[in-house]
């Protein structure tokens, strides 16, 4: 019980710059003993203060300073007490005054979440909800104005949960603490904005790219969080069968021409450009990239940003790029006509470019980029490949189990705390893959409509979505309703 409440008042009144500054933090070791960890040149009487100030007389263990900055980090991301916010809510309502900009405007370039002692009530709550949404693993969050109330939600996995209800009283308080810290016009409530903000959680930096948009009840925000501390995928890590991962690996490996990953928002087409790259060699060869936003950090590879209020788009780009003498270029996204017809132009003067589309299928980027102004011949001459993808909800390991009889090979997930009681924790990718052939290719210079390439394309071995979708409830992975609502589009 003591040392619970150790934990508590630690936690709660010992800030964690104090903890970075003196070299000390609560920890508990194997056997579940209660410790201060401390560096070897940690002052005596900060051991001193910290055990009257607990009222326990806890014993000391050495420990290295990064492991120790580490172990900060962790403890307070674990045990990150926020006062009663229900309470914290009533006296910022009850003062019946609004938090004055200058207030909100005292923030950092990096504000660290774990942090959060003496922050204003209002402050708090926006650290909190983004503490959460970084806990869940969330890539969104939704503040959305109702007429009584205003509802926070967050997209865990892919699918949009509401997660708490804002009294309105406080709505524009919460959505101006927002605005300030992506350096937003906080007058401006007639035209939509964006800005971004950047947090971190201990050693974790998070990017928040924040966007707001007029509504009947108020400014509506979304705010899209990018875990620059997140690892890169490898390519056997995406979810694609042995089959389909080496014909795709054979296709990356080519000197020159287009490989294109398609697929809708979110469907994790930058996640598989980056895991492509990572498999290529890069110190012998020049790879560039054009992205917005960039989204990980890649060693060896040289990335830019599109900047589309200054004029660096995706084509003023890629014409820059090809300045730079590049070997292989990755456009984020081929949006228009004029970035199609230079990315065909690299891919057939000696590049590897990689980009992406929006189509629902593989053979629907054949006739899209036609679409966009590409000739047939042209793009029968630069075309490697087509991968489209999508995301399916994980089954809960944890409460998984056998859908009737055995032989079956399907499984469900009621749901339990672990995966907040949805059935699903995690996501996986499954794919087709469209490889370019002699026979493709004339198909794509007839400009034969997209079911004929399909068609010429499953012939020569490539697996559909939906059937891609089927191996993995097979595998227990994912339940039928998960790829049923994941493929519907693709396979109308």
């Amino acid at each position: 019980m003591e040392n619970s409440f150790s934990r508590q008042v630690f936690f709660e009144k010992v800030s964690i710059d104090y903890c970075r500054q003196h070299g000390i933090c609560l920890s508990t070791d194997e056997s579940g003993v209660e410790r201060f960890a401390v560096r070897s040149d940690t002052k005596p009487f900060v051991v001193d203060v910290l055990r009257r100030f607990i009222g326990i007389p806890l014993a000391c263990r050495t420990t290295e300073p990064t492991e120790l900055e580490l172990l900060i980090n962790q403890q307070y991301e674990s045990f990150q007490v926020i006062a009663n916010e229900s309470e914290r809510l009533n006296e910022a309502q009850g003062s019946n005054s609004k938090l004055e900009t200058a207030t909100l405007a005292a923030i950092d370039d990096e504000n660290d979440l774990l942090h959060n002692q003496s922050a204003a009530p209002v402050i708090e709550l926006v650290n909190r909800i983004l503490f959460d949404a970084v806990q869940q693993q969330a890539s969104d969050i939704h503040f959305q104005p109702l007429e009584q109330w205003m509802v926070v939600r967050m997209r865990l996995d892919g699918v949009l949960f509401d997660t708490r209800e804002i009294p309105k009283e406080l709505q524009e308080e919460v959505l101006t603490r927002i605005k300030v810290a992506g350096r937003m016009d906080i007058a401006e409530k007639r035209l939509p904005q964006d800005g971004r903000a950047t947090v971190r959680v201990g050693k974790r930096v998070i990017d928040l790219r924040i966007a707001s948009m007029p509504s009947s009840h108020g400014e509506r925000i979304v705010i899209r969080l990018l875990d620059k501390s997140a690892r890169l995928y490898s390519l056997p890590e995406l979810g694609m069968d042995e089959l389909t991962l080496q014909r795709f690996r054979n296709a990356i490996s080519v000197e020159h021409g287009l490989i294109l990953v398609t697929g809708p928002t979110g469907s994790g087409k930058s996640t598989t450009l980056y895991a492509a790259l990572k498999e290529l060699d890069t110190r012998e060869r020049n790879a560039v990239t054009l992205e917005d936003p960039i989204e990980y950090q890649l060693d060896g590879i040289s990335q830019t940003q599109i900047n589309l209020k200054k004029g660096m788009t995706f084509a003023s780009g890629l014409r820059s790029v090809l300045r730079q003498d590049p070997d292989i270029i990755m456009v984020g996204e081929i949006r228009d006509s004029e970035t199609a017809i230079m990315a065909v132009q690299a891919a057939l003067t000696g590049h590897l470019v990689f980009s992406t589309l929006h189509t629902n299928d593989a053979a629907s980027a054949v006739t899209r980029m036609m679409d966009l102004g590409i000739e047939p011949y042209l793009l029968a001459s630069s075309l490697v490949s087509v991968l489209a993808q999508r995301l399916v909800r994980c089954l809960c390991q944890n409460c998984r189990k056998p859908l009737g009889a055995v032989d079956t090979q399907e499984y469900i997930a009621p749901g339990c705390n672990a995966c907040r009681n949805t059935g699903y924790r995690g996501r996986l990718g499954i794919c087709e893959l469209l490889i370019v052939d002699e026979s493709m290719r004339g198909l794509i210079t007839r400009r034969s409509h997209s079911t004929e390439i399909r068609d010429n394309a499953v012939s020569k071995g490539m697996r559909l979505l939906k059937d891609a979708g089927d191996l993995k409830i097979i595998e227990g992975l994912t339940s039928r309703e998960e790829v049923e609502r994941v493929t519907m589009r693709a396979s109308m």
